[in-house]
Parts: C-alpha cells; sequence; structure tokens
C-alpha cells in the first residue's frame, strides 16, 4: 500500500491510514459547503483504528449536524484545520478523513459524488463521475468488502 499520511498546514498533527479508505465521498450539501468554506468537502471513511496519529493531540470540537445526532470535528489545537470528524450516528469507530489533509490527497479520489441536487452550478463533475442527488443506500455503491468493514466496526 502506498503511503497514506497527512497533517494539519502547521505540522503540528500528523496520521497515518493504516489500510485504505473504505469509501469516498465528495459532499456538495450546504453544511458541508459552509463547513469547509468551499463548494464541496472530499472525506475518505476508514475506521478509527486504522487511523494512526503520528504527532501531535488533535482536538475534538461538537458541533451540531443536519441529522440532529451531532458531530465532532477533531482539529489541531494550533493551526484549527480540520483533519477529520466524527458523526456521532456511527459514534467513534469511523473516522472522515479530510483528503486534502493527506500529503498526496491525488491517491484517494472519490468514489460518489453526493448531494449534487445543491452542487454549486460552476463546478463540472467528470463525464463518468458517480453521483447521487442527495443521500444514498450504502449496498447500491460500496463494494462488498467495505460493507463488511463497516459492519464490523458499527455492530
Amino acid at each position: 500500500m502506498t503511503d497514506l499520511t497527512g497533517q494539519c498546514i502547521c505540522g503540528a498533527i500528523r496520521y497515518r491510514l493504516n489500510s485504505r479508505p473504505m469509501f469516498v465521498h465528495c459532499c456538495h450539501c450546504r453544511w458541508c459547503q459552509r463547513l469547509s468554506g468551499g463548494a464541496f468537502a472530499v472525506n475518505a471513511l476508514i475506521e478509527s483504528d486504522r487511523v494512526e496519529v503520528l504527532a501531535g493531540q488533535p482536538e475534538a470540537v461538537p458541533i451540531a449536524s443536519p441529522s440532529g445526532a451531532g458531530q465532532e470535528i477533531i482539529r489541531c489545537p494550533a493551526c484549527r484545520v480540520a483533519v477529520w470528524s466524527h458523526y456521532l450516528r456511527l459514534g467513534n469507530t469511523v473516522r472522515f478523513v479530510r483528503v486534502g489533509t493527506l500529503d498526496n490527497p491525488d491517491l484517494v479520489p472519490p468514489d460518489l459524488h453526493i448531494f449534487t441536487d445543491s452542487k454549486q452550478p460552476w463546478v463540472q463533475l467528470p463525464a463518468n463521475a458517480a453521483a447521487v442527488p442527495e443521500l444514498y443506500v450504502r449496498k447500491d455503491y460500496w463494494p462488498p468488502e467495505s460493507l463488511a468493514r463497516l459492519m464490523a466496526v458499527t455492530v
């Protein structure tokens, strides 16, 4: 496996993904637009125990979420960059790693574009990109091995 390491902007937080992510979303919902300050957020979903913190102590910042269950944004306490989050519906067993914080984000392209109904009109998706207008049913898009990994940590 190619080394999937990442960090915040100041380098105080360094981490490594010890396996490939289960799935990668490019989310175009208004919530992610507001959280990222951009047109979308790209998150690599991976089991929390497969994310190794190499340096620093990230800090959890609780916030609301559209589902009402809540979310924790895990940030560098020095530069405040978000490195991953936990959606509390899944507990802390799955991390949504911000792909842009990887040293080589090119290695982790989106598997699926979600909430494209609220996509910025000037964002053009590649012709072959998998996309759904809102949320989706996992079994319709996730590979069986990724579904098995998710079930192993959320049961």
